[in-house]
C-alpha cells in the first residue's frame, strides 16, 4: 500500500524559468493542414528500425501498416494519412547531425481515408497478453521522450508482478505544455488508458503524478480518476528534472532503483500521460500511433500553440503555420531546452519523440562565453544523480575517459542542470554527451574486435581441424599403401 506522507527529500534539480504561461493557456489546435508529403523515418523508437513492407507507387490508407517491427525491441510504423508511396530511401534524420536515415515518403491524397481497424467491444474482456499485442501492433512507444516500445514494458511489468504503475504528468521541461493540455482536455481518455494498462500488467494500483504548476490539469485528472479507487492523482513539487524516472519513483513510493536495475525489478513501472492516451485510442478504437500533440513555442514564434501533428510533417511546415520569424530564430530545438536536440535546419520531420519544436531568439539563449571554474560546487548540489560534474569534466578534458566512467559518467542522465546553474558558463553536459558517445563507440569497437577475434579463432580452429584430418588421412593412406606393399611382398615370397 502506498503512503503519500513523509516524502523523501528531492535530490538536486533546479527551478528553471518555465516559459509556459502563454502556451499552457492555449487549447490543442486540430486545424493543422495535412501536408502534401510526409517523411516517415523507420527508426522512431529505441531498438531496431522497422522494416518496410510496401513498395514505391503503392496506394495506402490511413493507419495501414507501412513497416513491421524487427525483433523484441522495435516498433511498427503506420501511414499517418492516405496516399501514395513516393520513395523509400535515406533522408536527413531529426537529429543534430541530420545524418541520413531510412525513410518512407508518402504523398497524401487529401482524403484521410482510414483502413479498417480492430475494435474491442469490451476491452476488459481481453486477456492481458492481448492488450500487449494490440499495443505493440499499434506502434506505441514512450511519448515522454524515451520512445521505448510500450508493449515490452507492459510485458515486463506483468512478468515482474509490479505493484505500482506511475503515470508521469510532470512535464518539467521549460516551454513544453503538450502533456498539460492533454490532461486538461482529454483526462477521461487518459484515465481509461491507465485502466487498460493496469489490466495489461495484471496489477491494480496506479499513481498519476502532476507538478503543482498545473492546477487545471490536476483538477481535471482528479475528477476523471475519482470513480476508481485504485488510481490516485497527486501533486508533486515543481522542480526540474522531477520527471526523471528514478527521482519520481523515489518521491512517490520511497523506493530506490538500484544502479544497473530496471524499475520493474522493484515493483514499479512508469509511463507518460501521452502513452496512456495512445493506449486508450489503440484498444478502444483500434487507432495506431499516427500523430501527437506538439508544443511550438519560443521568442521567434508569432503564433505559439499546442497542435496535433501527423508524424512525418516537416518542421518548416510547422514554422509556416505558427508564423515563425526565421531571421530572429537563433536556435531550433526539438524537445525542451534542457534535454532537447538542437537542429541544423527545418527540413526535418516530426516523429514520435517530438514533444515540442522551439524557435529561440538570441536573448533566450544563455551567454556561451566560457569562464574559468570558480569552484562554487553549484553543479554538485544540483545533480539529481549525485555526481561530481566538474571532476568528470576535468578528466574528460584530458581524455581520461575511464576515470570519468569511474566517477559515474554512465549514471549521468544529461539533464543539463549542471550547465544551467554554472556561473562560468562551462558546457558541462556537452562534455558528458561527448564522452558518453566516445565510451559507447569504444565499447562497440571492442565488442567488434572481440567478435572478429572469435571468428578468426573459430576459422583457425576449423582450419586446424581440416589440416589435422588431412594429416590423419595422409598417414592412413601411407599406412594402407605400406600394408598393401607388405602383402604383395609376402605373396611374391611364397611364389
Amino acid at each position: 500500500m502506498l503512503s503519500f506522507f513523509s516524502k523523501p527529500r528531492i535530490r538536486g534539480g533546479v527551478h528553471a524559468e518555465e516559459h509556459k504561461a502563454e502556451t499552457a493557456a492555449l487549447p490543442i489546435a486540430d486545424n493543422f493542414p495535412l501536408p502534401k508529403k510526409l517523411y516517415i523515418p523507420l527508426q522512431q523508437h529505441v531498438g531496431k528500425p522497422a522494416e518496410p513492407l510496401i513498395m514505391v507507387g503503392e496506394k495506402v490508407l490511413k493507419g495501414q501498416l507501412l513497416a513491421y517491427s524487427q525483433g523484441l525491441i522495435s516498433a511498427p510504423v503506420h501511414a499517418p494519412s492516405s496516399g501514395v508511396i513516393l520513395d523509400v530511401n535515406d533522408y536527413p534524420a531529426p537529429h543534430p547531425s541530420a545524418l541520413p536515415i531510412r525513410t518512407i515518403v508518402l504523398e497524401t491524397d487529401g482524403k484521410d481515408e482510414w483502413v479498417e481497424t480492430p475494435i474491442a467491444a469490451d476491452p476488459f474482456q481481453l486477456n492481458p497478453e492481448e492488450i500487449s499485442l494490440r499495443v505493440g501492433a499499434a506502434g506505441i512507444v514512450g511519448l515522454g521522450g524515451a520512445t521505448f516500445p510500450t508493449a515490452v514494458k507492459l510485458n515486463m511489468g506483468r512478468e515482474n508482478h509490479i505493484d505500482t504503475l506511475i503515470i508521469n504528468g510532470s512535464e518539467c521541461e521549460p516551454y513544453l505544455c503538450c502533456d498539460d493540455r492533454l490532461m486538461q482536455e482529454r483526462a477521461g481518455e487518459i484515465i481509461d488508458g491507465v485502466r487498460l494498462m493496469l489490466h495489461g500488467m495484471e496489477t491494480e494500483h496506479a499513481v498519476v503524478a502532476i507538478e503543482d504548476n498545473k492546477p487545471e490539469a490536476y483538477l481535471a485528472m482528479q475528477a476523471a480518476a475519482e470513480p476508481y479507487a485504485t488510481i490516485k492523482v497527486i501533486q508533486i513539487p515543481t522542480r526540474y528534472p522531477m520527471g526523471w524516472d528514478r527521482q519520481l519513483i523515489r518521491y512517490v513510493t520511497g523506493k530506490e532503483v538500484p544502479v544497473g536495475c530496471r524499475s520493474s525489478e522493484i515493483g514499479v513501472t512508469i509511463h507518460n500521460v501521452g502513452t496512456a492516451h495512445a493506449v486508450h485510442k489503440a484498444i478502444r478504437h483500434g487507432y495506431p500511433l499516427l500523430s501527437r500533440v506538439v508544443t511550438v513555442a519560443g521568442g521567434a514564434v508569432k503564433r505559439p500553440m499546442n497542435v496535433e501533428v501527423p508524424f512525418g510533417t516537416l518542421i518548416s511546415e510547422l514554422f509556416d503555420f505558427c508564423e515563425v520569424n526565421r531571421q530572429e530564430t537563433a536556435r531550433i530545438i526539438m524537445g525542451g531546452p534542457m534535454m532537447g536536440d538542437s537542429l541544423p535546419h527545418t527540413a526535418l520531420p516530426t516523429v514520435k519523440a517530438t514533444s515540442g519544436i522551439l524557435a529561440l531568439t538570441q536573448s533566450e539563449l544563455k551567454n556561451t562565453d566560457e569562464q574559468p571554474c570558480i569552484r562554487c560546487a553549484s553543479c554538485v548540489s544540483v545533480c539529481p544523480a549525485g555526481l561530481r560534474p566538474l571532476d568528470m569534466a576535468n578528466n574528460i578534458r584530458i581524455n581520461q575517459l575511464d576515470a570519468a566512467v569511474d566517477l559515474g559518467l554512465k549514471d549521468c542522465i544529461s539533464c543539463g542542470c549542471c550547465s544551467y546553474i554554472c556561473p562560468s558558463n562551462i558546457p558541462l553536459v556537452q562534455y558528458f554527451k561527448y564522452a558518453s558517445g566516445e565510451v559507447m563507440a569504444r565499447q562497440q569497437a571492442q565488442h567488434k574486435a572481440e567478435q572478429t577475434k572469435k571468428l578468426i579463432d573459430a576459422r583457425n580452429a576449423r582450419m586446424e581441424r581440416i589440416a589435422q584430418q588431412q594429416r590423419e588421412d595422409e598417414l592412413a593412406r601411407i599406412a594402407a599403401k605400406a600394408e598393401r606393399e607388405r602383402l604383395k611382398a609376402e605373396q611374391e615370397a611364397l611364389v
